[in-house]
């Protein structure tokens, strides 16, 4: 495999650049929304583009949200203990695929797994924290903030979300049910605390992401 000379501290700029150069022209698989995601033991995979769902699910269908696998950030059944486990692409999504041999054999790609680990780690325990909500709206808006400090778009009213998510997958990341998830978008839509644009993403507005900043 090609070798590329980089920082020993692996920043977020470095990591780009390497799944970038060192890969270029590597095969990629392409999964549509909603679609589950195939894993494999000896595999771990890394987010192009898109949001991939990570979850678990006991014997009588309740399931549990691990956390979010957001663009170069990695997944798979080799980073984790937990079973079972799925993954399913929130959006539409692109996924590089990396082989057990190829992280052996490259201690700068490990060292970049693990960074991007411990970032997927800190917004699992975010995503926990949702929890301490008892409201929902709090629920709803404090999940649209992590959403927009992982995949946040600068525009010139706010900050876009940049994956288009529906209401059921909103509610689904918040515990609660589709009809309310509606209803409290509506409400701070009236609020003028988001909007929707042209596309259906959703735009959060200025005064909302200024702890963003």
């Amino acid at each position: 495999m090609p070798q590329t000379q980089i920082s020993p501290a692996l920043s977020p700029f470095h990591w780009s650049q390497l799944l970038e150069e060192v890969y270029q022209g590597r095969q990629t698989y392409d999964y549509k929304r909603g679609f589950n995601i195939v894993l494999h033991s000896y595999d771990t995979w890394i987010v192009c583009r898109g949001i991939v769902q990570l979850h678990t699910s006991d014997g009588e269908g309740n399931e549990a949200i691990l956390g979010l696998a957001c663009p170069e950030m990695p997944f798979g059944l080799p980073l984790t203990q937990v079973y079972p486990y799925t993954a399913t692409a929130l959006t539409d999504v692109v996924l590089m695929r990396i082989s057990q041999q190829e992280l052996e054999q490259s201690p700068v790609l490990a060292q970049g797994i693990q960074v991007q680990l411990n970032l997927r780690l800190q917004q699992t325990e975010a995503l926990l924290a949702l929890n301490l909500h008892r409201r929902v709206s709090e629920r709803f808006q404090e999940l649209l903030l992590l959403l927009a400090r992982e995949i946040g778009e600068q525009v010139p009213n706010g900050c876009r979300i940049g994956a288009r998510l529906t209401h059921q997958q909103i509610a689904g990341l918040i515990g609660a049910t589709r009809v309310t998830a509606t209803r409290i978008l509506g409400e701070l839509r009236k609020e003028g605390w988001l909007s929707v644009d042209k596309t259906r993403h959703i735009i959060l507005h200025e005064s909302s992401v200024v702890d963003l900043k």
